[in-house]
């Protein structure tokens, strides 16, 4: 019996937190160290993983499967593809990073890693869930905890209308989506005489067209509200901005991608022919997403809300590369859940660092930053690369493939959406040169410093990541090509 890595990946998290709970709450040193040992062990197994995989193999794999509830045909099923084993290393790379970041936290540090590492579990349950049932399970878990996150830890201004918000549009999400899973399985009852939530098995179900094309809308939106997905993205740039700095690291880096991996999962491959005949109309949702998010972005003042639509625009890049049913847009959205998910972690990471010190982030108050916060504005100018695309970069690896794919198929939106890229630089420009460079404003000088250590290494695996997947994209596009060739075969070569 192999080692069940997959399992102690999702479940290290939230035992932590639970043994967290057993040290007094006064001892705010020794929970950031147990909190620290949790996040190096869980990221570890998580780039192991990655680096066992073998693409040449392809398929699922490190699968454990054990029977829950055989009279509901509910199983623990787990494993990971070309496709979701990127989202596992992210989401280790997001929690050792978050955790780092968060070691200056001295309200209640003990309950925020509490929640936190609970949000971490349902997250890594997602993303190796082999079994719907098991899969919604995780999901809610995943979603729970931002509330209590936000709302208690968020910045005061619209921390409770932000967490309410939230919280309101992702459940709403999931009950749709969840209607729709229901009808799946009971429909693939009745076509094979067999009760079960296995996700594999429902794939053979035979599904009438009638049935994906009246089913796959509620679940892919309802999935993808998570995702960001316009006109139901207006939760996000709230929630982002919010939220304290780990929280959005997490929040856009990898509880987004949660989203859009769902909606790929429960509505792409479990309903093909539904999505075959509403993409036309959920590419023309990602446009919005793509060109508005980065207008909206481009005139806003509040450095943290600049991010936050940047990330409702990128995130429209991955649901078009969906859309688009062909494998480059695939590829190119399963390279950018992982770029565009270390990407805006670091972006907020650096955020968090200014505002930190700065207690503002209003972009015309700011300026002058580089003067004293060198790591921070390395960080950034990285991160604004990644996001403009700049060839060498892991940006670039992931969109150019998604404007190709796009271009094969709806040749005039991928011309209006590359409308996006300009502005995207031009705003990524404008704050690199206001908040970063120029005077130091006075009310500054002397209250700035270097930031710490641990952020520096937090910041340093950040962009490391990026630099090596936009200098050397072999590391990652063929093992997630392995998972859009399985897409593809359940599309009937779509």
């Amino acid at each position: 019996m192999q080692f069940p890595i997959l399992s102690v990946i999702v479940f290290t998290p939230l035992v932590t937190g639970l043994l967290l709970l057993l040290i007094p709450a006064d001892r705010k040193n020794e929970t950031r160290v147990a909190a620290l040992a949790a996040g190096l062990f869980t990221f570890a197994l998580s780039v192991w993983v990655y680096f066992s995989y073998d693409a040449a193999v392809a398929g699922y794999q490190f699968v454990e499967k054990y029977t829950w509830l055989p009279a509901l045909g509910i199983s623990y099923h787990v494993g990971v593809d070309g496709m979701n084993t990127p989202l596992v290393m992210l989401t280790g790379l997001v929690m050792f990073t978050g955790v780092l970041i968060s070691w200056g936290i001295d309200d209640r540090p003990r309950e925020f890693f509490v929640f936190l590492f609970i949000l971490a579990t349902g997250v890594f349950g997602v993303f190796v869930s082999l079994d719907l049932f098991m899969l919604f399970f995780f999901y809610e878990i995943a979603v729970f905890p931002m509330y209590l996150l936000i709302s208690i830890w968020g910045w005061k201004e619209t921390r409770e209308y932000a967490a309410m918000k939230l919280t309101l549009y992702l459940f709403i999400g999931s009950v749709v989506a969840l209607v729709g899973a229901l009808a799946m399985y009971w429909v693939s009852y009745q076509n094979t005489g067999v009760l079960t939530f296995d996700m594999l098995q429902m794939e053979q179900a035979g599904f009438s067209k009638a049935f994906q094309q009246t089913w796959f809308l509620p679940v892919f939106l309802g999935f993808a509200v998570l995702g960001g997905i316009w006109p139901f993205h207006n939760w996000s740039p709230d929630g982002h901005v919010a939220a304290p700095t780990a929280v959005s690291m997490f929040h856009a880096g990898v509880l987004m991608k949660l989203g859009a991996f769902a909606a790929l999962r429960v509505g792409i491959m479990l309903l093909p022919e539904g999505a075959k005949f509403y993409m036309p109309f959920i590419i023309l949702l990602a446009l919005v997403n793509v060109v508005y998010g980065a207008f909206i972005a481009s005139i806003q003042q509040d450095f943290k809300y600049v991010i936050g639509f940047s990330s409702v625009s990128h995130m429209g890049l991955v649901t078009m590369g969906f859309a688009t049913l062909s494998h480059d847009g695939m590829v190119g959205a399963g390279v950018q859940m992982f770029s565009h998910g270390a990407m805006t972690a670091l972006f907020f990471a650096v955020v968090g660092m200014v505002y930190d010190q700065a207690h503002t982030r209003a972009i015309p108050r700011l300026g002058g930053i580089s003067k004293v916060m060198i790591w921070p504005t390395i960080a950034f100018i990285v991160g604004g690369l990644v996001s403009m695309g700049m060839p060498g970069f892991s940006g670039f690896a992931a969109e150019f493939p998604i404007f190709m794919g796009v271009w094969q198929t709806h040749p005039w939106i991928a011309v209006v959406a590359s409308i996006s890229i300009v502005v995207t630089a031009s705003y990524i420009i404008r704050i690199i040169r206001s908040v970063f460079f120029g005077d130091l404003p006075e009310e500054f000088d002397g209250h700035l410093h270097d930031v710490r250590v641990f952020d520096k290494i937090a910041l340093g695996v950040l962009t490391l990541v990026l630099l090596v997947l936009g200098a050397y994209p072999a590391v990652m596009v063929p093992m997630v090509e392995t998972g859009v060739q399985n897409i593809m075969r359940l599309l009937g070569g779509a």
